[in-house]
């Protein structure tokens, strides 16, 4: 994995609400203003080739502006979770979870070790579960999420889009998101 901190140029995260439909290219649109569970929906769409392989999980500083997202202090450290999430062995989405420390207690420390489980199937299933608005960002060369999405990608896209949301079980928070890449098919029509 790169070392993020070497990237400079953060990400504007846009609420969906407020970002013009026009400016999302059509083929991504279905997959980011989707409030379901992507890892549901990627599942039926993979028709059984389906699997999330873990890139990293470790204890360390959340990026600036997830920090800032998930109210943290500076310099917190929180448990960081980076997969992709494959299909037929291609790769599909990058996802990337921040577990603040506080958010690891009682029923929610299994989320530390999910190992190649998929996080939303542990989401979808907890009847505590809540979820904030979801952001929207455009992502391109320079950007952190954007190198570290499309590391090892050949050849590397010009821009790839993305969404996260704040999800809080039993009301503690955690923030996934979740980059398309560009390999990703168009939607099917639900």
């Amino acid at each position: 994995m790169q070392h993020y901190r070497s990237f400079r140029r953060n990400s504007t995260w846009q609420l969906a609400s407020r970002l013009s439909h026009a400016a999302v290219p059509e083929h991504f649109r279905p997959w980011l203003l989707d409030a379901s569970s992507l890892t549901q929906r990627l599942i039926d769409v993979c028709a059984g080739g389906f699997r999330v392989q873990v890139l990293a999980q470790s204890w360390t500083r959340p990026l600036m502006e997830e920090q800032h997202r998930l109210g943290l202090r500076h310099g917190t450290r929180a448990l960081v979770r980076e997969v992709q999430l494959l299909c037929n062995e291609r790769p599909w989405v990058y996802a990337r979870t921040v577990l603040p420390r506080t958010t690891l207690t009682g029923r929610e420390r299994r989320l530390a070790h999910l190992g190649s489980r998929p996080l939303g199937a542990a989401l979808f299933a907890d009847p505590t579960l809540e979820r904030d608005e979801v952001e929207i960002v455009q992502l391109a060369p320079g950007q952190t999420l954007f190198e570290v999405a499309t590391h090892n990608l050949a050849p590397a896209p010009s821009q790839i889009w993305g969404r996260r949301s704040v999800f809080r079980l039993a009301g503690k928070p955690l923030l996934v998101s979740e980059i398309f890449l560009p390999g990703i098919p168009e939607a099917p029509c639900r």
